[in-house]
């Protein structure tokens, strides 16, 4: 149900049921979180992605919860440290990226809001359609995507339960990073990793923490967390490669340490 692959520095996450439009079921959410825990123990993995395996109908990132689940196991597509899909509640302290083409609909959404960055095709779709089935976008939906878009535009998203918010649409409004043609998405996301990987583990790692905790807070916290997290790097051997590197003028080579 769930691929995993480590290409150098980064790890590809593949939700892998064709079948069944890539829909979370109890194996899809453990094998995600299985993986995650495998991104956050190798110190050699920097940056991973989340991506859906094209079906035989074609692209698509991921239909949401099975429902034929639900209607008999309600929670069986959460795990108790992740939430849905292994993902939505999951503490992690590496940059996550969403590589969508074709539909994310309802939990599929939500997957992607927990991502840190997306990268989508021109065919992906974003919607959160709950309130069609007598449900709640429970999974994040409701408070996350009205701070990634407007929040007049996430209402009538999670009111109406439209199904029709384009990629393109998405990234006029923020959502969205990188948008590329239709079957790119995956590329797209790697080119994006081998940037974030370009940069020292470390301080990305924790200009990450920074920001997610300070966006929200005065300017007092924010400014104790970014000088804590500049002290951090000051004991580190790559602040010295660093510095080595721009005097000698050539890449650095970071040790993660």
């Amino acid at each position: 149900m769930i691929d995993f692959e480590k290409k150098g520095n980064v790890a590809i996450i593949t939700i892998n049921r064709p079948g069944a439009r890539n829909a979370v079921n109890t194996a899809v959410a453990t094998g995600i979180e299985s993986a995650i825990d495998e991104v956050e123990a190798d110190d050699d993995i920097w940056v991973a992605i989340l991506t859906g395996a094209r079906t035989e109908k074609g692209y698509i990132f991921c239909a949401g919860a099975d429902l034929k689940q639900m209607s008999v196991d309600p929670g069986g597509m959460t795990t108790q440290r992740g939430g849905f899909g292994g993902l939505v509640h999951r503490e992690r302290t590496k940059p996550l990226i969403a590589a969508v083409d074709g539909p994310a609909l309802a939990g599929g959404t939500e997957l992607v809001l927990a991502c840190d960055l997306v990268v989508a095709s021109r065919t992906a779709v974003f919607g959160i359609p709950e309130v069609k089935r007598n449900l709640v976008a429970a999974a994040g939906g409701l408070f996350r995507l009205p701070r990634k878009i407007p929040r007049n535009i996430a209402m009538e998203l999670a009111i109406t339960g439209r199904l029709d918010f384009p990629a393109e649409r998405a990234y006029h409004f923020g959502l969205v990073n990188t948008l590329c043609e239709e079957g790119e998405a995956l590329a797209a996301a790697e080119a994006l990793a081998a940037q974030i990987t370009e940069a020292a583990p470390l301080a990305a790692l924790e200009s990450r923490k920074i920001l997610l905790e300070a966006t929200d807070q005065p300017d007092d916290i924010g400014w104790k967390l970014s000088c804590d997290g500049i002290v951090k790097m000051f004991g580190t051997e790559d602040f010295s490669e660093g510095l080595t590197a721009f005097i000698e003028k050539r890449a650095p080579q970071w040790k993660g340490r």
